[in-house]
């Protein structure tokens, strides 16, 4: 395997391996975490509670910003995607509340 473009071809097949597994692993997260989101939606709509927490959201977004600067992810997107998160709450718990 000396030949560069050979070595380059077996490297890129290990990487494209490893995203493979990685997103099958988010998928799954992602379903386990929208399950609790559901829930959490369901459950502040059946007590009529308010749909969103400021204090806990704004906490929420900080330990992901730091989180995700650990993990050198872009803090932003990190953000983003935790503010999707909080949204789809907000629309669980609407959907829960008619």
């Amino acid at each position: 395997m000396n030949n560069p473009v050979t070595r380059a071809a077996a490297l890129l097949k290990d990487h494209r391996e490893s995203i493979d597994r990685l997103d099958a692993i988010l998928v799954y997260t992602l379903a386990e975490r929208f399950k609790h989101t559901q829930a959490v939606g369901k459950l502040k709509a059946e007590h009529e509670l308010p749909p969103s927490d400021p204090s806990r959201e704004a906490a929420q977004i900080a330990r992901l910003e730091d989180l995700a600067k650990e993990a050198d992810l872009d803090p932003d997107f990190a953000k983003a995607f935790l503010n999707f998160i909080i949204q789809e709450v907000i629309r669980h718990h609407k959907k829960h509340q008619r």
